[in-house]
């Protein structure tokens, strides 16, 4: 039995690791200024799997999806700008 076969097992399973990465990278300081930026891109990757599989959009109208997926881009991008640019305030 093989539990990485089903697409909503291996999101689930990524998703998993991708909390333990985020979790542990936003607690140490080996990653400098950009482990906040490291932090947001694996929210993206994890907000995008939520939206396409645990959302059921990856086979949804083409437009729904790229609403979704385009409001995870925008939130991203504002956030990374509002982020590097306290960095620049340090």
């Amino acid at each position: 039995m093989n539990i990485l076969k089903n697409a909503f097992d291996r999101s689930a399973w990524i998703l998993l690791v991708a909390t333990v990465a985020a979790f542990s990278i936003s607690g140490q300081h080996g990653f400098g200024l950009y482990a906040g930026a490291l932090t947001l891109v694996i929210g993206y990757i994890k907000g995008r799997l939520v939206v396409l599989d645990f959302m059921e959009m990856r086979h949804a109208p083409p437009v729904w999806r790229r609403l979704l997926e385009g409001w995870l881009v925008l939130l991203t991008s504002v956030l990374l700008a509002i982020y590097f640019s306290d960095i620049g305030k340090l």
